[in-house]
Formats: C-alpha cells, structure tokens, sequence
C-alpha cells in the first residue's frame, strides 16, 4: 500500500465512508482496507468513529491529521498534532488555513532563468529556486562553454 493510498483511506474513513466504498475509491481490497483502519485506531461504525473524531479534535484531544489522541503539556501552547509527519502532511494538504497576507506577495524575475516567480514575504528574493541560485553564482560561465580559470 502506498502513502497516497493510507492518506486517502485516513481521510475518508475520518469523513464517515464505510470500508468497501473507500477500498472502491482506493483501488485496494475490503479486507486491506479493514486492516488498515483497525490498525490505525479507525475500526467501529463509520459514523459513529466520524463523530467521536471530530468531536476529540474539536476538544484538542486528537491530532488534526489522523485523530490520534494527544496527551496535552501542562504548560505552553496546546498541540494540535501528535507528531511532526502529521503537521507536515496537514498543513501540505491545507494550504488555504494559513493566514498570508496579500500585502506580503511580491512578483519578481529570476536573475538566472528569467522565470516569474512570486515570493512571500521576501522582497529581496534573486531567484525562483536554489538550482538557478546554484548554477547563476557556480556555473555561470561553463554553461556558456567558456571557462572562468
């Protein structure tokens, strides 16, 4: 099973779907699909694990990603994830929760590639990424065929 696999049973089985309509949508087997979910902490009746999930997240109870239970510090901000590959993979997933501001975006030029690129945060930004830094600040006169020694 794939990790795009587990992430898309994780997500609808959280959202209350049954095993055979996720293993329908996922490609896998029922019995996969089953497995997976028991071994995960997701067993139970679809909507009553959809329910008690999203009732234990709201709470602070459960990782915002797989609904894992938190146990909460007793000082210092509360946690909304248990691990850090959930919060990686959450926050990849939900791109739109964070709160940029449009004033902060800035549309720029590469000084390598010429590409447009826009830049968050950064108005002194040079490049759209650290390949066209790499070959505009090592490589710039072997690309030409030309030798800088």
């Amino acid at each position: 099973m794939t990790e795009v696999q587990e992430t898309r049973i994780r997500e609808l089985r959280l959202k209350g779907l049954g095993y055979r309509r996720i293993a329908t949508e996922a490609g896998l087997s029922r019995d996969i699909v089953r497995n997976y979910c028991r071994s995960k902490g997701m067993a139970g009746y679809a909507t009553a694990l959809e329910k008690n999930v999203s009732e234990q997240i709201s709470k602070g109870k459960a990782c915002l990603y797989c609904g894992k239970e938190i146990k909460q510090p007793a000082t210092g901000r509360p946690k909304k994830f248990c691990s850090e590959t959930c919060r990686r993979i959450w926050w990849r997933i939900h791109p739109e929760v964070s709160e940029q501001k449009d004033t902060a975006l800035y549309t720029m030029t590469c000084a390598h590639c010429g590409k447009v690129f826009v830049s968050y945060g950064n108005q002194k930004r040079k490049y759209c990424g650290h390949n066209c830094y790499i070959k505009d600040r090592f490589w710039r006169g072997e690309e030409n065929g030309v030798s800088e020694n």
